[in-house]
């Protein structure tokens, strides 16, 4: 199956959430090496080399998909939107990133848990490796900031009411979305251990977190943290300590954004030009390029765009097979660019 030449709009992934980076002096060693490789057939039939990571106690290809943009306005038609999922699928991604706050108000809460769910359900390939994440402790409001909601008794509503409407006997993956002033972020965190004690969730993951409160997390939950989800991409390289923590201890780190946010994908060679030459010499997108580059950061990030086409899916996973030399990590290095 062939896909064609990719479109990037002016939209891409994106999550309504702001962090301060942490003191990067403390620093945890990390490596660029060690990445899990196996041989897969693209969409094109041609083999390849595909890197993989862990999480958790599963294996995933280290790219994924972040399909908030398939529920939130702007968002393409139903049909597309399944056939974004579906070129994923066919393109060997395994990891879905969804929340209950992808949405609209009029559509109420769970609206992509439901699109992604039914997406994966028609698919006439083999699914049972794949891995649908969701997230709780966010409300979708149109135009607005998305309200906070840590509460206890809340997320784990939430939870079950994620649980209802994805399906099976427990949630692959579920993250606090991000933390609550309201409430502790300790007594949000023992609501997933609680999740996870009771078989609701079967792991969990933190959101838009410094160090500080992965540590705590980490503690709360006995070590039984698999995943964290923070902003990153080459034109947002803040919250190192907290990669290199992930990396050093196997957990998973995925990267929301890593096209560069609202608007940033489509001419991230623009404000990237190191990226944009590499992405010429090579014959692919800079889009692929980027993400190829973020894979080299640690063993453990999972960068997840987003796509509305099935055309962006396809493109984005084939970065998993993309192996860049040392020099042109080094030029991407040095390209110290800012996302739009």
């Amino acid at each position: 199956m062939s896909y064609g030449v990719t479109q990037w709009p002016t939209r891409q992934g994106v999550h309504p959430a702001d962090h301060t980076p942490l003191d990067v002096n403390r620093r945890i060693v990390a490596t660029r090496k060690g990445l899990h490789q196996m041989h897969i057939h693209t969409p094109e039939g041609m083999s390849a080399v595909r890197v993989e990571r862990r999480i958790g106690d599963v294996s995933i290809g280290a790219i994924g998909l972040g399909t908030q943009n398939l529920s939130v306005p702007g968002r393409p038609e139903r049909a597309t939107a399944i056939a974004t999922v579906h070129a994923a699928l066919d393109s060997g991604v395994t990891f879905f990133d969804s929340s209950d706050a992808y949405t609209t108000e009029q559509d109420g809460q769970g609206h992509n848990e439901l699109l992604v769910a039914e997406a994966l359900k028609r698919y006439d390939g083999d699914t049972s490796k794949v891995i649908l994440s969701t997230k709780g402790g966010l409300i979708y409001r149109d135009g607005a900031m998305w309200i906070r909601n840590g509460a206890p008794a809340y997320l784990k509503e939430a939870a079950k009411a994620s649980l209802k409407r994805i399906g099976g006997d427990a949630l692959d993956l579920y993250h606090f979305h991000k933390k609550d002033p309201n409430h502790d972020f300790g007594d949000s965190i023992t609501a997933l251990r609680d999740l996870l004690d009771e078989g609701i969730i079967k792991r969990a993951g933190v959101s838009n977190v410094d160090l500080d409160e992965i540590l705590l997390a980490q503690e709360i939950l006995d070590g039984r943290l698999s995943s964290i989800e923070n902003h990153f991409s080459i034109g947002h390289r803040g919250q190192q300590a907290e990669m290199e923590y992930a990396a050093a201890n196997g957990i998973a780190y995925l990267l929301w954004g890593p096209l560069g946010g609202l608007g940033g994908a489509a001419s991230i060679a623009e404000r990237h030009p190191a990226l944009g030459r590499i992405s010429i010499e090579r014959g692919v997108s800079p889009q692929r390029v980027a993400l190829a580059w973020e894979l080299r950061q640690s063993s453990t990030v999972v960068p997840i765009p987003g796509a509305v086409s099935p055309e962006q899916a396809a493109d984005s996973a084939a970065a998993s097979s993309l192996v860049l030399s040392d020099d042109e990590v080094a030029r991407l290095d040095s390209d110290t660019g800012q996302d739009a």
